[in-house]
């Protein structure tokens, strides 16, 4: 893929109907703190430092992409307008707060957009595999890999007793955030989600909207991670994680069937309606897409809708989003009126198959 492509593309790789228990969970990621030693973090560190920070990040470059076996693109996020930075956050390649803040910052994307790797966010680096459904033990080792490449050549901070030094005191240890994205609308429903989450912190996972901590929910869509690295291994933490999201998942299906059971006549109804709207209205406000969609999905993996392909979910999320939309008209300022109306524009496409 081409460099273009990171803005103008709307699909992904690791967001789609591939992949164990798809019909639930949509993607798994895994994301590993790294520090080098004798350099402050980057909220501490001056831009002699930061640059520093991205010139070890060059040196071991070739490296990374041997041990992927895949060309990377290099952005650096001074290089690049804003929207864009907001449309690789959108896509969850980068972090808003490396949108937000870009001087001395960049990452590192594999052509197949599994891998992204942050240089200079919260940490000096964040290195971070992605894959469709179910495979949080397939994206670590994956991730593994890369850090294996660059503490071979590279001098990363580590402590005897705390593990990895991290930014944060709660990736201290091993420096591992595993977290799951799920489509849950069974549970939402029949309103059962606040089982999941009243026993969330007992599991030791975390439940938050799809765009992480302080994000809304909608969508029906929910990111469940780790909770604390410090006195773990990784091993344990991809063990519980992924129990933890197994009974969740079993959980969601026993609430479709029973949905279906004593209300077949009213979701048939409902996901029809939201079809319906999605590939005929003029005018769609980014939350209602999301509600939209999140109810043909449901529809099409209940098999209660047919002719509409699971992985036009994916491809919609990212092309109904306001950045995406901008950088595609190539007007930074649209009104909201307007956004809505290419929006929906853009959804009628995709569903036409355009």
């Amino acid at each position: 893929m081409a460099v273009n492509d990171l803005y103008r593309d709307y699909l992904l790789s690791w967001f789609g109907t591939e992949g164990e228990d798809s019909d639930v969970v949509l993607s798994s990621r895994v994301r590993l703190a790294r520090n080098f030693e004798s350099i402050p973090f980057p909220n501490r560190a001056n831009q002699k430092q930061l640059a520093q920070v991205q010139s070890l990040m060059s040196s071991v470059f070739s490296d990374i992409e041997n041990v992927c076996g895949q060309p990377f693109d290099v952005v650096g996020m001074e290089g690049i307008t804003e929207v864009e930075r907001n449309i690789l956050a959108e896509k969850q390649l980068i972090t808003t707060r490396m949108a937000k803040t870009p001087e001395y910052r960049s990452a590192y994307i594999s052509e197949d957009r599994t891998v992204s790797i942050l240089v200079n966010e919260e940490d000096h680096l964040r290195i971070q595999c992605m894959a469709p459904g179910l495979n949080v033990a397939g994206t670590f080792a994956a991730a593994s890999k890369i850090d294996d490449a660059v503490e071979e050549k590279l001098n990363i901070a580590f402590d005897e007793k705390m593990g990895y030094l991290t930014s944060c005191p709660t990736n201290l240890g091993t420096g591992l955030r595993a977290s799951v994205i799920l489509h849950l609308p069974g549970l939402v429903y029949t309103r059962n989600m606040h089982n999941i989450t009243n026993i969330a912190q007992q599991l030791g996972i975390s439940v938050r909207g799809l765009y992480g901590e302080g994000s809304e929910t909608v969508g029906n869509m929910f990111a469940v991670s780790n909770q604390l690295t410090l006195g773990f291994s990784e091993k344990s933490l991809i063990e519980n994680l992924t129990s933890a999201v197994a009974e969740i998942v079993a959980h969601e299906r026993r609430a479709r069937k029973a949905f279906v059971a004593y209300s077949k006549t009213r979701l048939e109804d409902a996901v029809w309606r939201a079809y319906g709207i999605l590939k005929y209205a003029r005018s769609l406000g980014e939350s209602e897409v999301l509600e939209l969609i999140s109810k043909v999905r449901m529809g099409v993996d209940m098999e209660l809708l047919h002719g509409a392909p699971s992985e036009l979910f994916s491809e919609i999320l990212i092309a109904s989003r306001p950045s995406y939309i901008r950088n595609l008209v190539g007007n930074d300022n649209l009104s909201d009126g307007e956004l809505d109306r290419k929006r929906a524009e853009m959804v009628r496409r995709i569903l036409a198959g355009g």
